[in-house]
């Protein structure tokens, strides 16, 4: 079984983006696979007759019947993220900064998204809703990382 899954598009370059994405702006798509359960049951076709002294004269007959019941649907959550160019290495050392300011990261501070750096993030956003690897812009927004935007 696969688990989720996370991946950075840029809306312009893929053949696929979230409904109304900027094609200028960069999205992030986390995927939670549906969780499927194979249930295998005996299901009575005929009882058995049970003569009058309990001696069974014809046992019952069953058949085994197997279905797929899902769990939990397939998830898929978009968000506008970080394009790649943005992820700086002094972005990435800021990123790191502030998630070990918040004691989220204990890693050093290399400015490169590596591993520690990325369960980190997941660690951030999970308690903010999502649940991604993906620096997403509301995050680096919340950690004060990326400007806001004006109001118009």
């Amino acid at each position: 079984m696969s688990g989720p899954t996370d991946e950075v598009l840029r809306a312009g370059d893929a053949s696929f983006a979230p409904p109304g994405a900027d094609p200028d702006a960069c999205y992030g798509r986390h995927t939670t696979p549906a969780i499927v359960e194979t249930v295998t049951e005996q299901v009575l076709v005929q009882p058995p007759q049970i003569d009058s002294d309990g001696t069974v004269s014809y046992p019952a007959i069953y058949r085994t019947e197997t279905r797929q019941d899902i769990v939990r649907e397939r998830k898929e959550l978009w968000f506008e993220t970080l394009c790649a160019e943005a992820l700086t290495p002094q972005l990435v050392a800021s990123v790191q900064r502030a998630l070990a300011a918040r004691g989220i990261y204990d890693g050093q501070v290399n400015g490169k998204f590596d591993r520690a750096t990325r369960r980190a993030v997941a660690a951030y956003q999970k308690s903010e809703g999502l649940d991604s690897e993906i620096l997403s812009l509301a995050a680096a927004r919340k950690l004060g990382l990326v400007e806001m935007p004006r109001p118009e």
